[in-house]
């Protein structure tokens, strides 16, 4: 792994940061100790399922809502013809 200087890191921070995406990551150190390293973010797709859970209320009876007309309308029990 690569490693430079504060001054380094400065004036070519540019040009680091491109390598760090490109999967090479780097040291910036200051009188040769390692402070920090920088490498790319790992993106995480965001997470769809449970995302509002807590939020929303469902009723117990949710999948037999509206039973009765939908019915009504596969059997025709209206009258109408």
């Amino acid at each position: 792994m690569k490693t430079v200087n504060m001054h380094e890191a400065k004036t070519h921070l540019s040009r680091l940061i491109e390598g760090a995406l490109q999967g090479e990551p780097f040291v910036i150190a200051r009188a040769g100790k390692p402070l920090v390293k920088v490498t790319m973010i790992e993106e995480v797709p965001p997470q769809r399922t449970g995302f509002l859970k807590g939020q929303v209320d469902c009723p117990e009876d949710f999948d037999r809502l509206g039973e009765d007309e939908i019915a009504a309308l596969f059997e025709g029990s209206d009258g109408a013809r």
